[in-house]
């Protein structure tokens, strides 16, 4: 899976969570949460789709690398490398 396969799949994750916002708007720097305005709770369901859908696991420890579009594209990427070697 590649980068922008990836991209496309967790803008459909945050859409399917905050239906009403437009996440394909967001910069690559800009605070998830704050720029379509969702909860902890909607954040924590986004880090659970995640994890089924890329079958991955993500530890409480590693949200804070998953709070703006950059930061969850790369975690996204090495999980997955790190799911394969």
């Amino acid at each position: 899976m590649n980068r922008e396969e990836i991209r496309v799949v967790i803008l459909a994750l945050l859409k399917s969570i905050a239906p009403e916002t437009s996440p394909q708007n967001l910069k690559p720097h800009a605070s998830i949460r704050k720029t379509l305005d969702i909860d902890s709770f909607d954040f924590l369901q986004f880090i659970i789709a995640l994890d089924k859908n890329f079958g991955i696991q993500t530890p409480e420890a590693d949200y804070d690398q998953l709070q703006d579009m950059e930061g969850v594209l790369t975690y996204i990427e090495r999980s997955l490398i790190g799911k394969h070697t």
